[in-house]
């Protein structure tokens, strides 16, 4: 039976940038902003949502390397123009800008193939679920001890989660000494029954990572050792993965499935950003990648696409609730799926991600 052709008519990027709250740092880097590239994509009557948090030279990309291949497109079919996004930038490089322009794109496609089948996005991908656990993540090495533990008490009393994860490796982990202390610190505020992880953003040497490791696992119950050493250096990895009792994890910073295909062997479990790794069409493909080889996946950041995503992911252990990502969803965006009992719950009620800008976007967009 043949159906009605929807193509793509329009696509649209706009940059916007959010102030945090207050300074953030972690191991290797600080930051007081978050730039976010939003696109749009209409076709059939209807509009699909997607973004990625990244420089506003991922909008340029959409403009000046995908709007041509996705206009007149086919609506229901993103996987088809994934591919052919991911050959129209053979020439400016796949990694980085780019693949964070794909992914806002290949979100925002399957946003609008859902509402053109008037189902949710979690059911368009083969909804395996209907909620994920998710982390609370912050705990930046900026805060104070004040400021951590009113963070860390909103997220186990207030939200009911039961996996919590603060920053370490502080100035390139030249302050072990205070990682120590702000482990403690989380481990005396949340209580014995609450995992605690650790992220050092690559700060760590290897044989340092290996000795505040063990000394975290031990003393203090860390489960969860977050980019020890740089996810570059896989051999690292894996030595710090033999010699530690915590799960090791990376891969945030992988722009492809090729790209992260090396981790296995070297982690516990994979991380994957919706945002960089090439939207949900990527993501999928790596979470399938990490089940042939035993492994879990675990949604790094922007909990509100990764709540979709994770629950066509049989092995998905969990999602970051990251502080700046929860609280920008939460400002720039109506609909952001709620997290009960420590767990994500996208709204299965509505078609496509359910989200739709904010009325008072505009006061942070920049272009």
């Amino acid at each position: 039976m043949s159906r009605p052709e929807v193509t793509v008519d329009h696509v649209e990027a706009r940059t916007y940038v959010v102030p945090t709250d207050q300074p953030e740092a972690d191991g290797t880097l600080a930051w007081d902003s978050t730039t976010v590239v939003v696109v749009l994509v209409t076709g059939g009557g209807h509009t699909g949502l997607g973004w990625s948090y990244a420089g506003g030279g991922a909008a340029d990309t959409v403009e000046e390397k995908l709007s041509s291949v996705v206009c007149g497109s086919d609506a229901l079919t993103p996987r088809a123009t994934h591919e052919a996004m991911v050959r129209a930038v053979r020439n400016v490089g796949r990694p980085g800008l780019a693949s964070c322009a794909i992914s806002a794109v290949d979100i925002a496609l399957w946003d609008l193939a859902a509402r053109l089948h008037n189902m949710p996005v979690a059911d368009l991908l083969g909804r395996c679920r209907s909620e994920v656990p998710v982390y609370g993540s912050g705990g930046f090495t900026t805060y104070d001890d004040e400021t951590t533990a009113a963070q860390l008490r909103r997220w186990v009393d207030e939200l009911g989660i039961p996996r919590v994860k603060i920053k370490v490796g502080e100035s390139w982990g030249t302050r072990s000494h205070r990682d120590l202390h702000r482990v403690a610190l989380t481990r005396g505020v949340v209580g014995e029954d609450v995992d605690v992880f650790v992220d050092a953003n690559g700060a760590y040497s290897r044989k340092q990572a290996v000795r505040l490791g063990q000394r975290m696992a031990e003393g203090y119950g860390v489960t969860w050792f977050e980019e020890p050493v740089s996810s570059d250096d896989l051999d690292g990895l894996r030595e710090v993965r033999a010699a530690v009792s915590a799960d090791v994890a990376a891969g945030e910073y992988g722009w492809s499935p090729t790209l992260i295909a090396p981790l296995v062997g070297a982690v516990d479990c994979l991380q994957v950003d919706v945002t960089r790794v090439g939207g949900f069409t990527d993501w999928l493909a790596v979470a399938a990648l990490a089940a042939a080889a035993g492994l879990d996946v675990s949604g790094h950041c922007a909990p509100a696409l990764h709540a979709h995503v994770a629950l066509a992911a049989p092995r998905c252990r969990h999602v970051e609730l990251f502080h700046d990502h929860e609280r920008i969803e939460s400002m720039l965006f109506r609909g952001a799926p709620p997290v009960v009992d420590g767990a994500a719950r996208p709204h299965l009620d509505r078609p496509g991600l359910g989200m739709a800008l904010a009325d008072d976007s505009e006061r942070w967009r920049r272009w």
